[in-house]
């Protein structure tokens, strides 16, 4: 955690630095919004700003987003009137805490800050595996490739591999590369020189140097034009970078990670991705299932959003009902988690009841949420739910109860049965024809297994 201080209230502003300091941060100061926005160009990196209330927040802010630089603001002052608390939340600080600072308050921030309430929520056993796999290479320099598709957590999954490696206590860097024009996309990555080109005042350090020690992530890095792509795979080779305009290379000792939502192989068939930088980013592939193939996070997700947005609406917190939970569990989830987080923060503001109720889920525009026609989260959780009942069970009870209940599932039809099985039609008709034999009741085409027509 970097914190930032601007401005010189004297020992008030030095004793948040020290519960800062207690607390974990690495704490640094300057007296201007000149001297904040040029060190942070400088590289000297911030994951929090803390600013003197009497100062141009709004200027600051400004110059910031000039530079492409988005850092969290909190206001800070002394014996300050509430209108002037409310006039620096309007001008885009994020908080304002009173001076001299409470240590509670001083840590809740930090802590705020540090975890970006993107909490690693990973219950279900496909995503289990995932961390699982995350847990083991973490430890490692490898580079790391995180596919899945958009909004199922890529950056919270690079987030949570930084804090399990050695880099840990060392900055997270995150690039957006689809968001970054590409013109000014180098630039960010590796820096400039003053007048390397038309605006370039003074000398910027890019991403790369200021990741330095610790990690960078490159986010949906499909989007890089094939002439950066070049550059990129040279520092990752040679673990050095030329500053646009520089006079020379520049060492870096940074752990890469890249995301994708698309499908990097066809992109490479399709000459729109180096194949050898491919290989180089991926040495480590970690696939985020969608949300819809891992049940088990849809309801620990609700939960975790609805105490989120509890809390920072100021609400007390609500159980979700019975009603709201199945309802949750028949979406299909296109915006995976994203979109899930957006449901639940509309249905804790809607909720009139003593739990969130089925009522308050709804959509963007307020619409109420109705089952889709496919159910696939629903039908995985009673699948979950089923493996858990056989345990005590033979192998062969087990497998005939989950081909019977497939075949159920499929109406009695034999090849659409097989195919979800992963066997062939003949060895299905053989293990059906011994279950006839022992008298168990085998749906026919168009039943059920109670004998019923569709």
């Amino acid at each position: 955690m970097r914190l930032l201080i601007v401005g010189s209230l004297s020992g008030q502003l030095s004793e948040a630095t020290s519960i800062a300091h207690r607390r974990g941060a690495k704490v640094s100061q300057v007296d201007s919004i000149e001297q904040a926005t040029r060190a942070l160009c400088a590289g000297q990196g911030a994951d929090l700003i803390m600013v003197d209330l009497n100062l141009d927040i709004a200027a600051l802010i400004a110059a910031n987003e000039a530079e492409r630089i988005h850092v969290p603001i909190v206001a800070c002052g002394v014996n300050v009137r509430p209108e002037a608390a409310a006039a620096a939340i309007r001008a885009g600080a994020k908080e304002f805490i009173p001076l001299p600072p409470d240590s509670d308050m001083i840590a809740a921030v930090l802590a705020a800050v540090s975890d970006d309430e993107r909490a690693m929520i990973a219950q279900d056993p496909a995503m289990q595996d995932i961390t699982g796999l995350a847990d083991q290479v973490a430890g490692s320099d490898a580079s790391i490739l995180i596919t899945g598709e958009s909004g199922a957590g890529k950056e919270v999954m690079a987030r949570y591999v930084h804090t399990k490696s050695r880099r840990a206590k060392n900055p997270f860097i995150s690039v957006n590369c689809a968001a970054i024009p590409e013109n000014l996309l180098e630039s960010e990555l590796f820096g400039h020189e003053k007048g390397a080109f038309t605006g370039a005042t003074a000398r910027r350090i890019g991403k790369f140097e200021e990741a330095d020690g610790g990690t960078l992530l490159l986010d949906e890095i499909s989007e890089m034009d094939a002439r950066l792509q070049a550059k990129l795979l040279r520092a990752l080779q040679e673990r050095e970078i030329d500053r646009v305009g520089g006079s020379g290379p520049v060492k870096v000792d940074i752990r890469i990670i890249a995301t994708s939502n698309r499908d990097l192989k066809k992109a490479v068939a399709e000459n729109q991705f180096r194949e050898d930088l491919l290989f180089r980013l991926n040495v480590v592939n970690l696939h985020l299932p969608a949300l819809r193939e891992r049940p088990a996070d849809i309801l620990a997700l609700a939960d975790h959003f609805g105490k989120k947005y509890a809390a920072a609406n100021g609400l007390s917190h609500k159980a979700i009902s019975k009603d709201a939970r199945d309802l949750l569990l028949t979406r299909n989830w296109p915006g995976n988690v994203r979109e899930l987080e957006n449901t639940m923060h509309r249905a804790v503001l809607l909720s009139r009841e003593e739990e969130i109720e089925r009522n308050a889920i709804r959509m963007p525009d307020g619409s109420v949420y109705t089952p889709g026609e496919d159910n696939t989260a629903r039908r995985a959780a009673e699948t979950a739910e089923a493996a858990q009942s056989a345990v005590g069970k033979t192998v062969a009870e087990v497998e005939q109860q989950l081909i019977l209940d497939t075949l159920e599932h499929c109406l009695g039809n034999r090849t659409h049965a097989a195919n979800i099985l992963g066997i062939s039609i003949r060895t299905l008709r053989n293990k059906l024809r011994l279950y006839i034999d022992e008298g168990v009741q085998v749906p026919q085409s168009g039943q059920s297994r109670a004998g019923e027509a569709a």
